[in-house]
């Protein structure tokens, strides 16, 4: 199928209005699709036709978190002329007078409002009457808190956004050490100024609660900081073009000051001999951090690992580098017995917290029962 761009014409231009256009050159576009596509797909080279061909040479984009349920997303009395669906995903496109409109509404509840118009004025105008009352507002008492989740894919990275319950740092306070719990008191109450590193590394045993706090982190930073997760971390830092959309795009749809990228279960990647076995990927990492692709980008990386520090690759632990090095461990025999309640189920050398859980839950593992061998010989 090739698709042939119609060419929509300027709107006049108001006395006063400065108007700055892309080079008279038009270059002719043609365009192919499969069955691979999906109609969304086609919107999204619709609305990329009259920006590619100079004749709406102005381009802007508003990501939203989340959306109201009754948001056209479009400009007051413009009815779109497409619309396609797709798997919860909707998208809408629609024209003007010099401006070119795609909305699309992910099944998450965020969405994306992009506008192509023949000068920038125009532009954010369309763009403003389109979004206008249509973001739904953070409300302090919810629990949850809106994360990122980045995979790749064959046809290049891919980020969905959906909310996340967190608990408040103050409730679960309780179910740390206390040598986590004062070193992680000192990281809810940063505010994002004057962070003095970027790396900040949890460790500990698997069950201790690393990622729970994590999550409590979010939602105290959620005023400044916004979170995304890293489904694959051994793919981000392997291929180029991936570690550059994540870092580089424009994604983190309220422009919070501070981004956190968290890498869960990083231990090829930090550990001693990191270098040798992971190849680019450490250095890509610490080039992140503190060297040129993370200048200008306030860019924090979250990674927990079970690795003791003492066996983490020195280029990562160094001062200056790490904005915190935290062991979370397990408790010790009297503190899971104030944790529990009892001393009833609590080994003498203590228990991490998914153990207590399940000790107070009275939740265990379910299993096939044992076999007792049958007696005589077994030909």
């Amino acid at each position: 199928m090739t698709l042939t761009p119609q060419r929509i014409p300027s709107r006049h231009v108001p006395e006063g209005v400065t108007t700055v256009r892309a080079a008279a050159q038009r270059p002719d576009m043609t365009l192919f699709f499969d069955d691979s596509d999906s109609h969304l797909d086609v919107l999204d080279s619709l609305i990329l036709t009259p920006f590619v061909d100079g004749s709406q040479p102005w381009a802007v984009t508003s990501r939203l978190p989340r959306v109201r349920d009754d948001a056209t997303l479009l400009p007051p009395g413009t009815v779109p002329n497409r619309y396609a669906s797709d798997d919860g995903n909707q998208a809408w496109l629609a024209t003007g007078d010099g401006w070119t409109l795609r909305s699309t509404r992910w099944r998450s509840g965020g969405a994306m409002v992009t506008v192509t118009a023949t000068s920038e004025e125009l532009a954010r105008s369309v763009l403003a009457l389109a979004e206008e009352g249509a973001a739904v507002e953070p409300d302090p008492a919810d629990e949850r808190v809106d994360i990122g989740f980045w995979h790749g894919t064959a046809n290049g990275p891919r980020r969905w956004s959906r909310p996340i319950s967190a608990d408040p740092w103050e409730e679960i306070r309780g179910n740390y050490t206390p040598g986590a719990a004062a070193a992680f008191d000192r990281l809810v109450a940063l505010d994002g100024e004057r962070l003095n590193g970027r790396i900040l590394l949890v460790y500990g045993p698997p069950g201790t609660g690393k990622t729970t706090a994590l999550r409590s982190l979010a939602r105290a930073w959620r005023p400044w900081c916004q979170v995304d997760f890293v489904v694959d971390p051994e793919r981000l830092f392997s291929s180029s073009g991936y570690l550059i959309e994540v870092v580089m795009g424009a994604h983190g749809t309220d422009a919070k000051p501070w981004r956190l990228l968290l890498l869960e279960d990083c231990d090829e990647l930090v550990r001693g001999g990191a270098k040798q076995s992971a190849g680019q990927a450490l250095s890509r990492l610490l080039n992140l951090t503190d060297g040129l692709l993370g200048q200008g980008r306030n860019v924090l990386v979250a990674i927990t690992t079970n690795e003791d520090v003492g066996r983490l690759h020195p280029a990562v632990t160094r001062p200056g580098r790490c904005l915190a090095q935290i062991e979370v461990g397990a408790l010790d025999h009297a503190q899971a017995v104030r944790w529990l309640g009892t001393p009833v189920g609590v080994p003498a050398g203590g228990a991490t917290l998914a153990e207590l859980l399940a000790v107070r839950d009275g939740t265990s593992v379910v299993t096939t029962p044992e076999q007792t061998a049958p007696d005589g010989l077994y030909l």
